[in-house]
């Protein structure tokens, strides 16, 4: 108990300094050149304050819970040795790991003219194939660039045949899809699949599964399109509340509270169906492990009904609200700087970079620290919102910035080592979690109705943009990484035997 209070305070500590930041940022704007209501202020505050418990419980939940769970399942699947087993069982996992995750419901319920529930179980079909086409692509060896050639081409392709005002959506799909319940269930499952394996290349392989998952839903939501032909869809902005006392605020949230709490009970049920059968049949885990992961499992419960109410109920107004004030400011121009801003701190809040940036530490032995990688993807988020602010302002097509930045991250990807490709892929779908779909995308909404603008083509499309420049900016994060070590390399092989001994501190020579 006292380790868990003592895990928890460190939790604590993570969230505050992921928040802080975006809390101190947007007091700033709205002390300053973005004035906002009292009452859109007052929701934005509370909501950070669930927002910081929220994350505090989840990231504590996905290491107690979601984490083992998946590299169980990962190792028990790959020990039956039977593919057809492993086929259906990841298509199955997929299908209902993606119909349980938040980020797409919120999502969804913002795309006109397409039935919810047709886009979710599209995008849920799209994952659990592409679920099994990576965990093959793990067993079998198979090198992670020439399958993302293989399918982006066909995805851009499929872009020739879809309706324009349904592009940006499709791409956005993907990158909701791999999300706070996603991410460490899967990542995980990668883990436990490369444990059985025992060649040098199973650490690098261990990586990739997101980034194959994050493709699936963009094909299948093309094809959707080509049904649907969403053209002309009209577009309904969150309502903007308006509170005159305190017990009216916590009135707005009390009536959110219910509905997460339904929400994520229904999302984390599948999961725990799907692990309690494994459990009896094949796992057997001990008695001690499983009362752990149960708990882990209250925890992310909790966590994820904090984070979802906070962010909906406080955050999508205020996004929204915002963006139209600073794109109806004289110097609009302004909300490129400002939302690069934005886009650098707020990636820090997302609960799945931190399962990430934390299993990446610990795959490479610390050779990839979590600092790295934070710093690397809050560097590709702010340029993101950079774009993604002058698309809105300027109004350019999505496919003029996805397909040269897609381009440049496959290219990349020929030289930099294969554990930092697989990696990159990886973070482009994991940035772009729940702070994206419910703080940027209604920000870039709010925006682009201030400057007249096409909602559905220009503000849809910023969290495909989150998770393109993360690619690049951690696959150069790679080529340094690279560069450094042949360096080093080099310097060693220069020295003779006496500088190296001369180099060696005493611990090293008592031991030699």
């Amino acid at each position: 108990m006292k380790n868990t209070w003592i895990k928890l305070r460190e939790k604590l500590s993570e969230s505050l300094n992921a928040v802080l930041p975006i809390i101190g940022i947007v007091l700033v704007l709205c002390f300053s050149i973005a004035p906002i209501s009292p009452s859109i202020l007052l929701c934005f505050l509370m909501g950070a304050v669930l927002l910081i418990a929220g994350m505090m419980f989840f990231t504590q939940g996905a290491e107690m819970s979601m984490s083992p769970m998946g590299e169980r399942i990962g190792s028990a699947m790959t020990k039956s040795k039977k593919l057809w087993f492993v086929v259906l069982l990841s298509f199955l996992l997929g299908f209902i790991i993606t119909i349980s995750e938040p980020d797409l419901q919120i999502l969804a319920q913002q795309v006109p003219s397409i039935p919810s529930m047709a886009l979710i179980l599209a995008v849920a079909f799209g994952v659990g194939v592409f679920l099994v086409i990576a965990l093959l692509r793990m067993l079998f060896g198979i090198a992670l660039p020439a399958l993302l050639i293989v399918f982006y081409l066909l995805v851009f392709g499929l872009t020739l045949f879809v309706p324009k005002d349904f592009l940006a959506v499709a791409f956005d799909s993907g990158g909701v899809t791999t999300g706070p319940m996603t991410v460490p269930f899967i990542m995980a499952m990668g883990v436990g699949v490369a444990a059985i394996r025992t060649d040098r290349h199973a650490a690098d392989d261990s990586f990739g599964l997101v980034s194959l998952c994050s493709i699936g839903p963009i094909l299948a939501v093309l094809i959707l399109g080509m049904i649907y032909h969403p053209e002309g869809s009209a577009y309904i902005p969150p309502s903007i509340p308006e509170i005159n006392s305190s017990t009216e605020l916590w009135a707005l949230f009390r009536v959110g509270f219910p509905t997460y709490i339904h929400e994520i009970a229904l999302s984390l049920l599948p999961i725990i169906i799907f692990f309690g059968v494994f459990q009896v049949t094949i796992l057997k885990i001990s008695r001690r492990k499983l009362l752990r992961i149960m708990v882990g499992l209250g925890y992310t419960y909790i966590g994820l009904v904090l984070f979802l109410t906070g962010a909906n109920v406080g955050f999508i107004p205020a996004g929204n609200y915002l963006g139209q004030v600073m794109a109806g400011l004289p110097i609009r121009w302004v909300i490129v700087p400002v939302g690069m801003i934005i886009g650098y701190f707020i990636v820090r809040a997302e609960p799945a970079v931190y399962v990430l940036n934390k299993q990446v530490e610990e795959i490479t032995d610390g050779a990839i620290p979590a600092g790295a990688m934070g710093a690397s993807l809050s560097i590709g988020v702010a340029v993101s919102l950079g774009l993604a602010m002058l698309r809105v302002l300027a109004g350019i097509p999505i496919l003029y910035f996805l397909i040269p930045g897609y381009a440049i991250a496959i290219g990349l990807s020929f030289f930099v080592p294969k554990i930092f490709t697989a990696i990159a892929f990886d973070s482009g779908g994991v940035a772009s979690g729940p702070m994206t779909a419910t703080f940027l995308l209604p920000f870039a909404q709010g925006a682009c109705i201030a400057a007249g603008g096409n909602i559905v083509t220009d503000a849809f499309g910023v969290v495909a943009m989150v998770a393109m420049t993360p690619l690049i900016t951690i696959q150069v994060l790679g080529m340094a990484y690279k560069l450094r070590k042949c360096h080093s390399e080099k310097k060693l092989s220069a020295l003779t035997p006496a500088m190296a001994f001369e180099m060696l501190d005493d611990d090293a020579i008592i031991e030699l």
